[in-house]
């Protein structure tokens, strides 16, 4: 069995009849409790492939492989991450394994790569959550001025991919205003949900299912998805070229798209990317869902620049 040590954050070793080359290490920024999950359903369907993770931010994520492959000793065999924009820095390194023999069929064409080197998984969207005593908003221009003075938190892109979609889409016009009328930036979704659960703002910018599974279990919280639109991540999965087991992540992969895996994916909480799974209560039609078109391959070119413009109106 692989040891896994150094920064990590989450790990999970399902053992099962497993023969020795039969290893995944799945590097992902899923909350832990959803990787722990996935992994045993995974493992369910696969009992013969045994599978640990190291869970992070997507940033840190990156960050970490980097210098692995400065290192010359990449670890993970496959990843798990919030956005496109970070597999395509990636496929641009040349450092994702394509997988032609992926079924596809049921998947919209823009969730995955046309190249086949990574696929969407899920769609989560980023919009507005706010507190029940304060007024509902129902577009981004809601979180400028009264009521939303002073009591707006979003995350960061220094942290969050999905924050750095947000940010890339919408531009420095709008974050600048943020900025200006008071509004607080924190690491990631997980601190807007805490902040706007508890009360101590009344508007976040998060992702919309860290907010309806908080909705549902009884925070006095609630969610809109603003009129003008929304971006969306696709928390899509990859094999690295220098994975150590390459049939075995070929199965993680075929599972995560799968219709099981996709109703796996709805029975957490999530929005499946497949349309003949149902998405989950709480959950508007997907038809319903007003999406913006994020420059993909642009907001990767302007990542440091736009980092640096929201750390100068920010703070950090």
């Amino acid at each position: 069995m692989r040891v896994v040590a150094g920064l990590v954050l989450g790990l999970l070793v399902l053992a099962g009849s497993a023969r020795a080359n039969e290893h995944l290490l799945l590097y992902t920024s899923q909350p832990p409790h959803d990787a722990e999950q996935t992994l045993a359903a995974f493992h369910k369907a696969n009992p013969s492939i045994d599978v640990s993770f190291i869970r992070d931010g997507t940033s840190q994520i990156m960050t970490r492989l980097q210098a692995e492959f400065a290192a010359g000793a990449p670890k993970p065999d496959v990843l798990l991450i919030a956005d496109a924009m970070s597999m395509e820095a990636l496929k641009e390194q040349n450092r994702l394994l394509p997988d032609p023999d992926a079924d596809v069929k049921d998947l919209p064409q823009a969730a995955y790569d046309p190249d086949r080197t990574y696929f969407g998984t899920k769609f989560i969207a980023t919009g507005i959550m706010y507190h029940t005593g304060a007024p509902q908003p129902d577009s981004w221009q809601d979180l400028l001025g009264k009521p939303a003075h002073d009591q707006t938190v979003l995350p960061s892109p220094l942290y969050s991919g999905a924050a750095m979609i947000f940010a890339g889409t919408m531009g420095t016009t709008y974050l600048d205003g943020l900025a200006k009328d008071g509004a607080t930036a924190v690491a990631g979704n997980g601190q807007v949900l805490t902040q706007v659960a508890g009360g101590q703002r009344q508007y976040g910018i998060v992702v919309d299912f860290m907010a309806l599974r908080t909705k549902e279990q009884g925070s006095p919280v609630d969610f809109v998805y603003p009129k003008e639109g929304v971006t969306v991540v696709t928390e899509p999965v990859a094999i690295l070229k220098t994975a150590h087991d390459i049939p075995a992540a070929k199965a993680f992969v075929s599972f995560l798209i799968s219709k099981q895996g996709q109703q796996f994916a709805a029975s957490q909480g999530y929005l499946p990317i497949r349309a003949d799974v149902p998405a989950p209560p709480g959950f508007p039609p997907r038809n319903t869902i007003k999406l913006l078109n994020p420059n993909i391959p642009q907001i990767l070119k302007d990542q440091t620049a736009i980092q640096q413009h929201f750390t100068n109106a920010f703070g950090g």
